[in-house]
Order: C-alpha cells, then structure tokens, then sequence
C-alpha cells in the first residue's frame, strides 16, 4: 500500500472513531503517527500541538496537514486532510437531513449523554500523554500556571496568549 493511501486510510479512520471535535483525535494520534507508526516523535507532537495553536483553522486539519507533509510530502499532506474530514462531511450532511425528526428523541440524547464525558477522557488522555513528553523546567511551569489561570479565571482569550507567550519565547531565545 502506498504512503499516500495509507495517510488517508488512518486519518479517514481517526476522523471517523473521534467523537468531540479535534482535541478528541490526539490520543488516536499518537497511537497511531507516534506509537505505531513512528512518523513522528512526541516532541514534534508537542511541537504540531504548539504551532496548531498558533495557526489559523482546526487541530484536526493542522494535524493532519503537518503530519500527512512530514511523512508524505504534499499528496500526503492533501490526502490525510481529505481523510480526517471526510467522514465528518458526509455524516454531517446526513445528520443535518434528518436532525428535525431525531432532535427531541430520547434515544438520541442517551447516546450523546454517554459520549460527552468519553470524549473529555479522550482529551485528559492526550494532555497527560504530551505532559510526560515535556522537560519540564522553571519557565514552562511559571507558562503553565499563568496560561491556564488567564484562559480559565480571567477568560483571555487563546489568540492572545498564544501571542504573548510566543514573544516571550522570542525575548528568550536571545538569551
């Protein structure tokens, strides 16, 4: 099977499987493109989650994008976007058809009451996997702890602490 196929064939299943948006995928992620694979290390993991952060669009997209190009230039790149959202478009497409008859059915909510907290363990999975991957030392627990405070009491948005903590990051690799 060629690379390119197979960038598609992972994605598409990733995008399929992962239920709660882009944050949810990163542990498929990194069993798949880390674990398995070894197309990338967990640093560039950490590194792609950085620059998704910082870069306009989905992590899902970003994600996909980055690693498609590292492990197969720009087919790969192409093939692993179309992958990860194909799924979504057309169950999105169906879903959207029939959202009017199903909204208020009971059933329905049962499932999704059941996948709102898988999905949340999905993303704790992937903060603690890439917190491990971390040396941490004393300016990234002082960045740790002052993002996580603006974002979560202050309500600063991520753009801009993606902003500020990028020009301290500047400041500091002169030093």
């Amino acid at each position: 099977m060629s690379k390119v196929l197979m960038l598609f064939l992972i994605f598409f299943k990733i995008g399929s499987f992962s239920f709660g948006g882009g944050y949810a995928m990163l542990p498929f992620i990194q069993q798949e493109f880390i674990d398995k694979y070894h197309f990338i290390t967990n640093k560039e993991f950490l590194d792609l989650l950085a620059l998704s952060q910082s870069t306009p669009g989905p992590i899902a997209i970003n994600s996909a994008t980055f690693i498609g190009f590292k492990a197969g230039g720009f087919w790969g790149s192409l093939a692993s976007s179309i992958g990860v959202v194909l799924f979504s478009v057309i169950g999105l497409t169906i879903i959207a058809s029939l959202f009017d008859k199903f909204k208020d059915n009971e059933k329905v909510e049962k499932i999704l009451s059941v996948l709102r907290p898988i999905t949340l363990g999905f993303i704790l999975s992937a903060v603690f996997s890439s917190a491990t991957g971390i040396t941490w030392g004393l300016y990234d627990i002082i960045a740790f702890i002052s993002a996580f405070y603006l974002l979560y009491t202050k309500k600063v948005g991520s753009i801009a602490i993606v902003f500020i903590y990028g020009c301290i990051g500047i400041l500091l690799s002169f030093f």
